[in-house]
């Protein structure tokens, strides 16, 4: 368009002279002058009116362009990242010689019926085998021993259970939104599966009723705050989402509720391959729950300047019970309450301190089919035939005689200090749990770390965990190493691990982790979250007493499981487990 205008006004001054030169009489040259004028005004004109009609185009594009930018600013609200992980297992498993639970109930009921001490319909009279447990108590172990040897009922050999490879994918969404300048969404969906499988592959426990090392490991995948942490199938489940209402009235108070980001917390992200935090802070607190938050950030820890930290009082439902009745043995709700607080969080100093309690711990809650080796003695004894007894243990609809009970409280403290010299990081972390019983005990005299009708009693148990992760940055590389240690009656609430098969915080016993994390040489990174790196890593378990991570029943010494007919087990237990595990990450 500019060289079109740049040639009719060259051609405009090349006529002018020819004006000047023809004179005043020159009547036939000036009409062609005026026919040439003419001629370039109706061009000037039209490229006028083709300007026009290109400006109101453009104009009409700018227009939509607005109005589509508009429509990408609304999306550009909500901020998505993610993670995928792709992972590989090595598992091999040692199990001790032990009396198993379905073993021993068939031994009471067997003993129960020839002595005339059943039920007219021959169902499990629980008066009578609570007095004849108690009477089996007086004997010796070695004495209880020869006792279930007569009825045919020897302890389970020790085996060795291998998994050669297991193969993993996990992916995760994140998303974050503004709706007000200080009210924020966070969420996260999560998507962690077997390949191979639509299932869970920890949960080998035959309905409730026995199975291989790994079948309490499955148990526990049950409960609400494992969920998105085992692997299941290929569903995309919510993982994570909460409102924060930040700056209360310009204060520096929030308050926050949904469903909690508490799994994966420090010092979890050294190994995990994050120098960031990922979470609340979980010390031996893993564990996705539904709850409220309200907390205070300061700058000045008592006095103390430039000392920033801040404090969060917690409230949560770890069961929702719903209607109840006077007519049933039922559950209540489960509830969660604590303070969780971040003593003094600057650079690469953190100090953490955790209190809380769990209330109203439930034996078996109501979406997991735990059978009852009595019960289930009694039906296969003789199955079907009218007078006995009617429990199936294979039909949840008939499982009200599972005697679903709360049995107390359990109360945890925990803290842990992080921090880094240099490409040295490092941290130590301690734990304290404390049982409250009730005393409650179910129908099988199971209590809170009880067992076989005793007295329920109080427990205290304590973890030590500390680990040093040294970073190699030139060469793209972390080496870290980690050790904990759990006591006999050691409770974590560490359903929702990173573990694969069991939680390694749960043992009671030692375990020991070696690792290195290799960072993708890929190029540079596309955005701030972007990230790629592989791990390799080793874990040895070393069990000493059974039962880790769960409550219910006494624990049992290992190597003394086939010792005593009373230290029946449930599951399989662990003896000693090695696992190899790889992955390929990235985050994005």
């Amino acid at each position: 368009m500019v060289k079109k205008i740049s040639v009719l006004a060259l051609a405009g001054l090349l006529a002018l002279p020819a004006m000047a030169s023809a004179g005043a009489g020159g009547a036939a040259a000036t009409a062609d002058v005026q026919a040439q004028v003419d001629a370039l005004t109706k061009q000037l004109n039209a490229l006028k009116a083709q300007m026009a009609d290109i400006k109101n185009a453009q104009d009409a594009k700018f227009e939509d362009f607005d109005a589509k930018s508009e429509k990408w600013d609304l999306a550009s609200r909500i901020q998505f990242s993610g993670d995928f992980r792709a992972r590989m297992d090595y598992v091999s498993a040692d199990t001790p010689a032990h009396y198993t639970a379905l073993d021993v109930g068939q031994g009471f009921y067997n003993a129960l019926a020839v002595g005339g001490m059943l039920n007219a319909d021959k169902s499990i009279n629980y008066a009578n085998a609570q007095a004849l447990a108690a009477n089996m108590k007086t004997f010796t172990p070695a004495q209880r021993v020869t006792m279930f040897s007569g009825l045919g009922f020897n302890p389970t050999p020790a085996m060795d259970y291998n998994n050669d490879t297991i193969w993993t994918n996990r992916f995760r969404l994140d998303m974050r939104a503004k709706a007000l300048e200080n009210v924020e969404f966070k969420g996260r969906l999560a998507m962690y599966k077997a390949w191979g499988m639509q299932n869970n592959p920890e949960d080998n426990s035959n309905n409730g009723m026995g199975g291989g090392p790994f079948a309490l490991s499955g148990y526990m995948s049950n409960f609400d705050g494992a969920t998105t942490r085992t692997p299941s199938d290929s569903t995309l489940k919510v993982d994570r989402a909460f409102v924060n209402w930040n700056a209360i009235g310009g204060s520096p108070v929030w308050f926050s509720i949904g469903r909690r980001p508490t799994t994966d917390g420090p010092p979890a992200n050294l190994k995990l391959g994050s120098d960031e935090r990922m979470a609340t802070p979980s010390a031996v607190m893993d564990y996705a729950f539904d709850g409220i938050s309200v907390g205070y950030a300061y700058n000045n820890l008592f006095g103390l300047a430039d000392a920033p930290g801040r404090i969060r009082v917690c409230y949560g439902r770890g069961f929702e019970s719903g209607p109840q009745t006077d007519n049933l043995r039922t559950l209540n709700d489960v509830d969660f309450a604590g303070v969780s607080w971040d003593i003094y969080k600057k650079g690469n100093r953190f100090l953490y301190l955790q209190s809380f309690g769990a209330f109203n711990l439930f034996n078996v809650p109501d979406n997991v089919n735990f059978g009852n080796p009595l019960e289930y003695a009694a039906w296969v004894s003789d199955p079907g035939t009218p007078g006995t007894s009617t429990y199936d243990p294979m039909d949840p609809s008939k499982d009200l005689k599972l005697g679903r009970a709360n049995l107390g409280n359990i109360y945890h403290t925990s803290g842990v200090y992080m921090d880094k010299y240099q490409d040295l990081n490092y941290f130590l972390a301690g734990a304290w749990s404390r049982t409250q019983v009730d005393g409650q005990m179910d129908e099988m005299g199971n209590s809170l770390l009880g067992s076989w009708w005793d007295t329920p009693e109080n427990h205290s148990g304590y973890n030590v965990h500390a680990g040093v992760r040294y970073d190699i940055n030139d060469r793209g590389l972390k080496l870290g190493a980690e050790y904990n240690h759990g006591s006999k009656y050691w409770i974590s609430m560490t359903p929702g691990h990173d573990d694969l098969y069991v939680s390694k915080l749960a043992t009671r016993g030692n375990v020991y982790e070696v690792y290195g994390i290799y960072d993708i040489p890929g190029g540079e990174a596309i955005s701030k979250y972007g990230k790629a790196w592989m791990r390799l890593g080793f874990q040895h378990y070393d069990y000493n007493y059974t039962g880790s991570g769960f409550w219910l029943g006494a624990p049992q010494k290992i190597d003394e499981l086939a010792m005593d007919p009373l230290s029946a087990q449930f599951y399989t237990p662990i003896d000693k487990m090695d696992q190899v595990y790889l992955t390929f990450e990235a985050s994005f």
